[in-house]
């Protein structure tokens, strides 16, 4: 039986939870280990809510006054606060051209590689 999203939500009462195993049924690949959840699947149900909320009105507090009923010092500071237990997925940038010909006058990549990652 698949639960869902909302479902788990509910069931771990904002408990942290560790996933031991992902499947993909279409791919017929299992992986198993330990994953955590990605940050926004950690809030709330109601936080979850809110969020989507807010991005469907493209980040308009307006919007989101008129959807929820609340002032907008109250948007606000539920952003705030959603924020606050949010950590900041920073992504790595793309190597510049100058570093990948370093990590190959290195040897930690081979040319193929490196044209690659210049590409």
């Amino acid at each position: 039986m698949t639960k869902s999203w909302q479902e788990l939500t509910r069931m771990t009462s904002e408990a942290e939870i560790l996933i031991e195993k992902i499947r993909i049924p279409e791919k017929e690949i299992s992986i198993e280990g330990n994953f955590e959840l990605p940050p926004l699947a950690r809030l709330s149900l109601e936080d979850q809510v809110f969020v989507s909320a807010f991005i469907r009105n493209h980040g308009s507090i307006k919007q989101t006054e008129e959807l929820f009923g609340v002032s907008y010092p109250t948007i606000k500071n539920r952003l705030t606060k959603i924020a606050e237990k949010l950590e900041f997925v920073q992504v790595d940038p793309a190597p510049s051209k100058s570093e990948v010909l370093d990590l190959l006058e290195r040897g930690e990549i081979s040319v193929e590689d490196a044209l690659k990652r210049m590409s």
